[in-house]
């Protein structure tokens, strides 16, 4: 709307301006009146023109004046027409990237359809495959399980066979130390036939009971302990000769024990006992120390064992062998208890005196005896004992 509003300013601009021109043409004619020293006639006609000039000149001002876009294309359409040239190139180029985008997508598309279809094939072929795997997958768990139970199976056989290895290494160990054992044994059977066995493997040398107050008695108390027994087995083994030296020997790790225990306050009864047996000449002899709290193993009046001579059992032998019996029963039930004992202690005149008596007992007379003890007893203390008839009343 502007535009023709513009346009119609223009002409009716123009239209007064050419009139004024003519009119001021047309004076100056009259009036005569020169310019430049040109004839008045030129000089109309000179002035004519720069009507029109400043008609055109006003025109295009106010057109300038009024529309940028105007502006712009008259001074500006040279830099537009590039402009314009460029965006067309810039399109065209576009245009070509687009088609070989749409190619590439095409392309893309073909292959990814190429791809969906192997997608499927590789899916078909993966589903088959693990229909027939999942039987191969249980197969495979059975035999895991059939070789985790067959490495156990074998883990046991191989426990068993090195414990069965460890008991065969005992077992021959045994066999050896009891082979040993039995060569040690025939000797000192072949020397206590011959006699000259005077120590037994097993046998006390020597017992005491101390009681300790403190601990530095301990060393002094082992000290005459061993002197003592040296002096006694010395005497066995080499009768006849002087006691000049040692011949007992006992481990000192074993004395070293026998200190430490004997160091703590209390009543002991410490006993040297023989490691082997030893023959009569020999020049030394092992033994190994014994300590215990001294206690009370026999009460006075204690029955001790007891025995049964039968009717028919008459004669003077049958009687002596069944009262030895008696004693002997007697001795190991105190052995038993814990005495430490080498024997026991009776009175030969009545024993004899008994033995008569059961030997002239009435026919069919069946004897009862027992053995008791006469006194308390303990563990160093020996054992008197005294051999009872239990008559009927």
């Amino acid at each position: 709307m502007s535009g023709w509003i513009l346009i119609l300013a223009l002409l009716i601009l123009g239209g007064v301006l050419s009139t004024l021109g003519d009119r001021l043409g047309s004076k100056v004619g009259k009036a005569r009146l020169s310019l430049f020293r040109l004839r008045p006639k030129k000089t109309a006609v000179v002035i004519t023109v720069l009507t029109g000039s400043l008609i055109s000149a006003i025109s295009l001002g106010l057109m300038l004046l009024v529309s940028d876009r105007l502006r712009t294309g008259l001074f500006e359409l040279d830099q537009i027409e590039q402009r314009l040239r460029d965006s067309r190139d810039a399109l065209s180029s576009s245009r070509k990237d687009l088609a070989q985008s749409r190619s590439a997508l095409r392309s893309a598309e073909k292959d990814r359809s190429e791809a969906q279809r192997q997608l499927k094939v590789v899916a078909e072929q993966a589903s088959r495959l693990q229909k027939e795997l999942a039987p191969l997958m249980e197969q495979r768990k059975q035999l895991e399980a059939e070789r985790d139970r067959l490495s156990r199976d074998i883990a046991a056989k191989d426990s068993d066979l090195q414990r069965n290895r460890t008991e065969l290494a005992k077992l021959n160990s045994k066999i050896k130390s009891s082979s040993q054992e039995l060569e040690r044994l025939e000797r000192n059977l072949i020397a206590l036939r011959q006699g000259d066995v005077v120590i037994s493997s097993g046998q006390i040398l020597e017992v005491a009971k101390v009681r300790i107050e403190k601990p530095s008695q301990a060393r002094d108390v082992i000290h005459a302990l061993l002197q003592r027994t040296n002096l006694n087995v010395y005497q066995r083994v080499l009768p006849g000769e002087t006691p000049n030296r040692q011949i007992l020997l006992v481990p000192r790790s074993d004395i070293s024990k026998l200190e430490t225990t004997l160091s703590k306050r209390g009543e002991w009864v410490v006993s040297l006992i023989s490691a082997a047996n030893v023959l009569k000449g020999e020049r030394q002899v092992v033994a190994f120390p014994d300590v215990r709290p001294n206690k009370r193993v026999v009460r006075s009046g204690e029955q001790l064992a007891t025995a049964v001579l039968e009717a028919d059992e008459r004669s003077p032998d049958q009687v002596r062998s069944r009262l030895n019996l008696l004693l002997a029963a007697a001795f190991t039930r105190a052995q038993r208890q814990g005495a430490l004992a080498n024997g026991l202690q009776f009175d030969p005149a009545r024993l004899n005196q008994l033995a008569e008596a059961l030997v002239n007992r009435s026919l069919g007379e069946t004897a009862k005896l027992e053995a008791v003890s006469r006194g308390n007893s303990d563990l160093a203390d020996p054992i008197a004992v005294d051999i009872r008839w239990q008559r009927p009343q």
